[in-house]
């Protein structure tokens, strides 16, 4: 069942196994399976006897629009344990009970699940959960520890409430935006940016007049943390460091929160010597007022306040000090009119790789919306204007340019 959303990387034509056990987190699988199907994967769904008391296969099929599987000798499909291995760009294996990491650290195929993991050389990710007290026993610990030994990739779990009456605490399964997420990541592959250290800025600054108010712009972040959701998925380690947002944070990144220019400024100093690659798509303010009241500043006194601004520091060209010698250095300039000339301008004057320009005036670009058309800018390189399309879209765009910038530089100790 597509609906209506658009497939999207790395999900577009590529199948997954979406394996499913016996735990009470059985009912978010059904949720992951349509995530993973809406972002364009074809979904074999694999479950367990156990998962068969919680969840039935017609539910996982009206929502996959594929068969859901669960005997290990099928009628006339002897191999098919074999075909789900081959076949598969990744596996994932949500819940992932206790019962089911001590028979996958085993080398167990007891049923089809296991058999298919046994079988299959494409990416896992686990998904634990159970009991606390489960999670912590020493038995458990050391069948996830040698389930990494295997290479597979443990998410979560996360610390919540468990079943009823257990309270709270470490064995609670991840959300299925967070799998999918995890999902990506596996189906991403090697990528020149694994391992590398990315810091990204989004979103906008806000510099105080009074307590209460603040000069700000309509940024939401959204470009920023689509790139640091996009480079993590990539395999990078990332930094994002964000102005004000509303938005969730990205899967797997570093938050650092600020709210001034300064701020900005101090944060990406203090981690840009460490960085293969800076991406500054924050909007940074140009001016803040030169005093800030201490006070609420009154209307009922009748004066209307007279503000005086002064400019903000350079938050990108205060980088050129600090930037690691090989360090990928990207911008974001938002014009209204020259739009190519004045980025290119910005491009050589501020000494950039790569600038990423779009005109505040076009329709479904820019501010508060999901999606932007950008052109970008690259020394001895032609201008590329791309089409309208989501910001997280564009984000990969501009990641696959700084892959191809990234070859000259070595990873950061």
């Amino acid at each position: 069942m597509p609906g209506t959303r658009a497939p999207r990387r790395p999900f577009s034509g590529r199948r997954v196994v979406l394996g499913v056990t016996g735990g009470i987190a059985a009912y978010k699988a059904v949720t992951l399976a349509r995530e993973l199907t809406l972002a364009g994967a074809t979904v074999d769904v694999v479950l367990s006897q156990g998962a068969l008391e919680f969840v039935r296969p017609l539910t996982f099929e009206a929502l996959t629009g594929r068969p859901a599987f669960s005997s290990l000798y099928p009628a006339g499909d002897p191999l098919l344990h074999i075909r789900l291995a081959r076949d598969a760009d990744a596996v994932v294996v949500a819940p992932a009970t206790a019962n089911l990491l001590a028979r996958a650290a085993a080398g167990m195929a007891d049923d089809l699940l296991t058999a298919t993991l046994l079988a299959t050389a494409a990416p896992v990710v686990v998904c634990p959960a159970m009991n606390d007290r489960m999670y912590a026993h020493p038995a458990t610990q050391s069948n996830l520890a040698r389930l990494k030994e295997f290479g597979y990739h443990v998410a979560g779990p996360a610390v919540g409430p468990l079943a009823w009456g257990e309270g709270e605490g470490p064995g609670r399964m991840l959300e299925p935006d967070e799998i999918l997420a995890h999902a990506g990541r596996a189906l991403e592959g090697r990528s020149p940016l694994a391992g590398r250290r990315v810091v990204v800025t989004a979103g906008p600054t806000r510099e105080a007049i009074d307590p209460v108010r603040y000069i700000g712009n309509r940024s939401s972040g959204r470009m920023g943390y689509e790139i640091a959701a996009a480079a993590w998925r990539r395999g990078a380690d990332v930094l994002l460091v964000s102005g004000p947002s509303h938005l969730p944070l990205p899967i797997g990144v570093e938050v650092r929160k600020i709210e001034s220019a300064e701020q900005m400024r101090a944060a990406v100093a203090d981690a840009l010597p460490q960085a293969d690659a800076l991406v500054m798509a924050a909007a940074v303010a140009d001016f803040r007022p030169a005093t800030a009241a201490d006070q609420k500043i009154k209307k009922e006194s009748g004066a209307v306040p007279q503000i005086l601004l002064e400019p903000t520091a350079d938050v990108l060209r205060a980088t050129r000090e600090v930037r690691r010698a090989g360090a990928v250095i990207v911008g974001f300039a938002l014009e209204t009119t020259d739009v190519v000339e004045n980025g290119r301008r910005k491009l050589e004057g501020k000494g950039l790789d790569l600038l990423v320009v779009n005109d505040a005036t076009e329709p479904g670009a820019g501010f508060e919306v999901e999606t932007n058309r950008v052109v970008l800018l690259q020394r001895d390189q032609p201008d590329e204007a791309l089409p309208l399309m989501t910001k997280a879209e564009v984000a990969d765009r501009i990641l696959d340019r700084v892959e191809g910038l990234l070859p000259a530089a070595e990873p950061a100790a």
